[in-house]
């Protein structure tokens, strides 16, 4: 980062204002002095004033962009321009950065579109207000921006694998995801994380010159969750323990969205008791806050301000102590953090065993409630006779299906399919096929 002895966040601000400045129809001589006052020149001063031109438009360039997030970003945050790219080669754009095009075309991907009705918890239909899978990765999104800003990391990279990595989720939520392993379990097993990679990789179909969304390996990188050593997308890659700082962030958020989401669902779903939360330190604490600050509070808004306080917590939480985590690493470019032995971003002792008695007290009062856990049961259950048809007549597949499976397999093909549905279109796959073959019912 250059270090002008001045407010980061200040300095940037006046870099992007001169940059705009210097694009804007002006002789060559005032473009240049107003780069090298910005102190951006000091980067690639050559590389920016060539592109500088008296004709421009006044857009700014992919190539201006990529030098203001060098300039802006923490020596260790990965790098738009850094980027390892492609596994197929394609062109760079004219005014957007690799994972801004990333972010995009997880957007306008089918299967981004399909999370809207697969299950998070509480399954998709049984409420206006619950969340789904598409509504959790949103505010995962949301959350793993709010924590980049605050490191002077990629907002763009960390948003990017948020909003991607459920991109493989099974539907019927955890219920189902456990259902569809044991359906594979002597033919590779099932797991979201390796088939949201499926997804991107293989299953979309958007480009006539590859298979998958060709997204860069940062974005795939961050997709893929080992606990152990982390295998690189690539035998010829070398191995190690830590994917980027971004990554890490989208990880830890994807815990911090569904703790506290999967609680306020359960409280609006009205499944957990006034005596039940107050058993839970993480309650306790963020309650005792709220009323603090609004005294007169009361449902419904009050367990709204208790849930904000929670998500605010572990924010601050985990922006702290990544912060002193990272300088103690002291890490001076994305590949150093690669090398780490364990992720820089984390909770701080206290907060990671309260979380850890939060995740247990979801799992006993939540999860496997009899309203939750039963109906879950019984989607799953459909979920396990559509399976087992489509196994004796993989033929109701069709054309497409049919010609992976020469390559994949019939086992995963079928994983593939049924993986990819909507809660709806199982549940209507099931009466349509329990209608003309009486025996799945």
């Amino acid at each position: 980062m250059v270090d002008d002895g001045g407010d980061l966040a200040g300095s940037f601000r006046f870099a992007d204002r001169e940059i705009r400045r210097a694009t804007e129809p002006k002789n060559f001589a005032r473009e240049v002095f107003a780069l090298a006052k910005s102190g951006l020149a000091k980067i690639n001063n050559q590389r920016i004033i060539v592109r500088v031109n008296a004709q421009r438009s006044g857009y700014r360039s992919r190539e201006e962009m990529e030098a203001a997030e060098r300039f802006a970003l923490a020596p260790f945050a990965q790098k738009s321009g850094d980027s390892r790219g492609r596994k197929y080669s394609e062109s760079p754009h004219a005014y957007r950065m690799e994972f801004q095009r990333d972010r995009a075309r997880i957007i306008h991907s089918r299967a981004f579109r399909r999370l809207e009705y697969k299950t998070q918890v509480f399954l998709n239909g049984t409420g206006d207000h619950l969340r789904t899978r598409l509504t959790h990765s949103i505010e995962v999104a949301s959350i793993s921006r709010t924590i980049a800003r605050a490191l002077s990391l990629n907002e763009d990279l960390a948003e990017a694998i948020a909003l991607a990595h459920d991109l493989g989720h099974s539907p019927f939520g955890h219920s189902g995801e456990e259902m569809l392993a044991e359906c594979m379990r002597d033919h590779g097993g099932f797991d979201h994380n390796r088939q949201s990679l499926r997804v991107v990789e293989l299953l979309e179909n958007a480009y006539p010159n590859f298979a998958g969304l060709n997204l860069t390996f940062e974005v795939r990188e961050g997709l893929r969750k080992h606990q152990a050593f982390y295998d690189p997308p690539t035998p010829a890659e070398e191995k190690y323990r830590s994917p980027s700082l971004e990554a890490q962030i989208a990880n830890l958020t994807d815990e911090i969205t569904y703790y506290s989401h999967d609680l306020d669902d359960a409280v609006d779903f009205e499944i957990l008791s006034t005596a039940q939360l107050e058993q839970n330190a993480v309650w306790q604490k963020s309650h005792r806050a709220v009323l603090a600050r609004y005294p007169d509070a009361r449902e419904p808004e009050l367990h709204k301000l208790i849930i904000r306080d929670i998500i605010d917590v572990q924010v601050q939480d985990v922006v702290a102590t990544s912060a002193q985590s990272i300088a103690r690493a002291a890490v001076q470019s994305a590949d150093e953090v690669r090398k780490q032995e364990a992720p820089l971003i984390r909770y701080s002792d206290d907060l990671f065993e309260a979380n850890r008695e939060l995740r247990r007290f979801l799992y006993q009062n939540v999860y496997y409630h009899p309203r939750v856990a039963e109906v879950n049961r019984r989607a799953c259950e459909m979920l396990r006779k559509v399976f087992e048809s489509y196994i004796v007549d993989p033929s109701q597949l069709g054309e497409t299906a049919a010609k992976r499976m020469e390559v994949e397999g019939l086992h995963r093909t079928v994983c593939d399919y049924i993986a990819g549905m909507t809660d709806r279109y199982l549940l209507e796959e099931h009466a349509r096929l329990a209608e003309f073959a009486p025996k799945i019912q």
